[in-house]
């Protein structure tokens, strides 16, 4: 997509030509674990158990990476758009540089640490020996995976969203043909079970990183990467880790947030317990689409920011929270009619479970437009580089208001189990009205990173000129 579409052109077309390739990229990507799923179901309970409980470790470290990528995003988002290619390359390979270097960190201290993670959460002995390969190969693995999320940012920063899907689909293929070759063995392919699993997905993440590389250096899709590129600048790296600080930090927070909400329901017995999972699922899936919307938002209005198009950037963003409201409100309703059928297909045999999972489901569906539009408004906000906000607002909705509630009306009400249902709801809406609050008071308006960064962008030429490239 060249810049002027994303700058000029008609707002819905760009923006559904930005969102729709990354929900793609997005559904492609939970492929993984649905994959893995799919093979590690096959040997057994302790098997499922030993990823299951490995899952939660690995989803908050990568929580630190998602930050530094929407650091990038935005940064190469605005820069993109107000034409300073030179910026745009220094962002994404200074970028690229933290995120190696903060992952090789997290991969060593999660490897070394993977023990005492098990021991805290209490792993039962019989899964205890697989949990520790997998999670111990997964967090080798990280330098891979956060790699090719920086590189999707990138991508998504300069509006070229369509190329990461191809890889993506590629490496997901080729993850369900090695799964079983790594988890049962073949010819002088060792079994190594549970471990395998993890060792497959390493095995094409990292395809997917060296094929990702050699677009940058390559050049040939809105960005060039250079050696000199990667020379540590510390102006920007200081100011891209308190951009993505607060989302790291508001993405820990939802996942502890639900890991809470857990220890409410548990209570309440086994089979709540599964009809939360299998109503969580679907939800889950629902989030997918709204997630794209508001990451192709973000790209859009970070664009036409950089560029001075303010009044183009409130049109993008009030069209994005009116699509986010209509899509989510649409899936909610037929989630409402069809909610036994849905989660029928996570558990057919269970009868119990799919009641109380239908029973969830029509609690909370019916407010999933609310949800949509604060996802697509905090977009506008991390656009603009204010990502405390949508870290704020997540506090607020996770910690002030869902879990506080979840709690009061599960032990001191009659609705018990149906309280904690109730909650999800009640925090949506509530957090959608504060967030149309700050977004009309229109203070995001007035943000924009790449005026503030003069003498940045003069050090980094000096640097060009200083190795023999003329600035232009």
């Amino acid at each position: 997509m060249k810049k002027n579409e994303l700058l000029e052109g008609p707002i819905l077309s760009s923006l559904l030509k930005l969102a729709v390739p990354i929900m793609i990229a997005n559904l492609l990507q939970a492929a993984y674990q649905l994959v893995d799923a799919f093979w590690v179901g096959r040997l057994g309970g302790d098997a499922v158990a030993a990823v299951s409980v490995s899952t939660p470790v690995i989803f908050l470290t990568i929580a630190l990476g998602t930050g530094l990528a929407i650091a990038g995003s935005i940064l190469i988002a605005q820069y993109f758009g107000a034409g300073n290619q030179k910026m745009v390359n220094h962002v994404a390979a200074q970028t690229l540089s933290m995120v190696i270097i903060v992952s090789v960190v997290l991969s060593i201290i999660g490897y070394i640490l993977s023990p005492y993670f098990l021991y805290l959460l209490k792993v039962e002995p019989q899964v205890y020996i697989d949990a520790l390969g997998f999670m111990r190969v997964a967090f080798i693995g990280l330098v891979f995976s956060f790699g090719f999320m920086i590189f999707q940012s990138i991508m998504r920063g300069v509006g070229r969203v369509t190329l990461p899907v191809y890889i993506v689909l590629g490496t997901v293929i080729l993850n369900f043909a090695l799964d079983p070759l790594f988890i049962y063995g073949w010819n002088f392919i060792p079994a190594m079970g549970v471990k395998g699993a993890a060792l497959a997905t390493l095995s094409t993440q990292l395809l997917a990183i060296i094929i990702g590389f050699a677009i940058l250096f390559r050049g040939k899709h809105g960005i060039h990467l250079r050696i000199q590129d990667f020379k540590p600048d510390w102006d920007h790296i200081k100011r891209a880790f308190q951009i993505g600080f607060p989302s790291s930090i508001e993405q820990s927070m939802r996942a502890l947030g639900m890991m809470a909400i857990t220890f409410l329901i548990v209570r309440f017995g086994t089979t709540t317990v599964a009809s939360y999972g299998a109503g969580s699922n679907l939800i889950q899936l629902i989030l997918i689409p709204a997630l794209g919307l508001s990451m192709a938002i973000a790209t859009l209005v970070g664009q036409n920011i950089g560029a001075g198009n303010v009044d183009r950037a409130a049109e993008i963003s009030k069209l994005g929270a009116y699509l986010g409201f209509g899509l989510l409100t649409g899936l909610g309703i037929i989630a409402f009619i069809f909610a036994p059928h849905l989660i029928a297909f996570f558990v057919p045999k269970d009868q119990a479970v799919i009641e109380g999972g239908t029973e969830l489901l029509r609690i909370t569906c019916l407010s999933w437009g609310f949800l949509g539009l604060q996802l697509c408004l905090t977009g506008v906000f991390r656009a603009v580089g204010n990502t405390k906000l949508p870290m704020i607002l997540t506090l607020v909705s996770q910690w002030v208001i869902q879990f506080p509630l979840a709690f009061i009306l599960s032990h001191n009400t009659p609705l018990g189990k149906h309280g904690i249902w109730w909650a999800f709801p009640i925090a949506s809406v509530v957090t959608a009205l504060i967030t149309i609050v700050l977004y009309v008071k229109g203070d995001w308006k007035k943000e924009k990173l790449t005026g503030k960064t003069n003498k940045l962008i003069d050090k980094v030429e000096r640097e060009i000129v200083k190795e023999g490239f003329e600035v232009k």
